[in-house]
């Protein structure tokens, strides 16, 4: 994936300014949908349960939020309960089109990924957000064979079986 390219159009669209961030997403065995808990400091995390379809294009994510200050200690007691799934390391940069967030992610193993987050309202239809992602995935210059499904995490566990 040509990142600078991504960047080239996402100025072009007057995005705004980056967001740099660093992330560890360590998910959880047993759950009902995907469980995580993302590190973002020594001090600042976020446990994130969310159910959302495997499939390639755009789907709808429901998820909900609980921020912690202490990531590594809620990690231990995550892991001591649950079990850990795997782990995904990542350089995240986050750019905004309007209400649409643009991860660009340099993921440790896997490599280079952009991903879309449409921020639908309250009661508005997904089929809403779904024409948006096609919108700027056409002027980002994204093809649908591009598109993969699955999370971070999936991809991991399957380069690592190969």
């Amino acid at each position: 994936m040509d990142l600078r390219g991504i960047e080239r159009a996402l100025d072009a669209l007057g995005a705004g300014p980056p967001r740099q961030l660093v992330q560890e997403d360590t998910f959880f065995e047993g759950a009902r949908g995907r469980l995580k808990l993302r590190k973002l400091s020594p001090a600042s995390g976020e446990l994130i349960h969310y159910h959302r379809p495997d499939v390639t294009g755009p789907k709808t994510s429901e998820y909900t939020l609980v921020t912690t200050t202490e990531p590594d200690h809620l990690r231990q007691a995550l892991a001591a309960a649950y079990g850990v799934a795997g782990v995904v390391r990542k350089h995240r940069v986050v750019r905004m089109v309007g209400r649409t967030r643009v991860h660009l992610d340099d993921v440790a193993g896997l490599g280079t990924f952009v991903e879309l987050e449409v921020v639908l309202a309250d009661g508005e239809p997904s089929e809403d957000g779904v024409v948006e992602a096609h919108r700027l995935l056409a002027a980002l210059g994204i093809s649908g064979d591009a598109l993969v499904a699955g999370a971070y995490v999936d991809l991991l566990a399957g380069a690592a079986r190969a």
